[in-house]
């Protein structure tokens, strides 16, 4: 029950931005990547949200980092917790364009980027619940251009890394 970091991907708001205006940016899916290991995607793509609104994706993915099995993450998260300048100690959310099916010679394209950084949840000792984080623009990192609603439950498996690393 503890060797896991559970991720829910709840729902995606957008401000008013490039995003916003760009016709040819029609559906949208949320990717998230842990480092090297891992990437899931949220299996629909939704129409982009328009003024205020919010797409629901309510899409959860479970990152097994039990002793036995996931060697590699485990030790991932313990560089984590030890290597305190280890820039990659974030779960990175990617917003990401999917062509339409009539646009098929249009490349998937990642839109924006939102960052949860493990080593604060385990620095704070708590998860994130239902928390809106700020969405970056792909091309321009001081530009927040939505907010994407989370849940990353990781607190006991950083714990347990934690007490392995004494």
């Amino acid at each position: 029950e503890v060797e896991k970091i559970r991720i829910k991907i709840t729902s995606l708001s957008l401000t008013e931005s490039r995003i916003t205006a760009d016709e040819t940016i029609q559906q949208l899916f949320v990717e998230c990547r842990l480092n090297g290991f891992l990437a899931e995607e949220t299996p629909l793509s939704l129409p982009k949200p328009t003024g205020g609104q919010r797409i629901h994706y309510n899409y959860s993915t479970v990152i097994n980092v039990d002793r036995e099995d996931n060697h590699a993450e485990r030790e991932y998260l313990k560089s984590i917790l030890q290597k305190p300048d280890l820039p990659a100690d974030s779960l990175k959310f990617t917003v990401v364009s999917d062509p339409p099916e009539d646009e098929q010679d249009l490349e998937c394209e990642d839109i924006g980027f939102a960052y949860v950084s493990l080593k604060e949840i385990f620095q704070k000792q708590r998860d994130i619940i239902e928390q809106d984080i700020d969405v970056f623009d792909s091309q321009d990192a001081n530009t927040v251009i939505g907010k994407l609603t989370v849940t990353v439950e990781a607190l006991n498996a950083l714990r347990s890394v934690h007490e392995e690393c004494k």
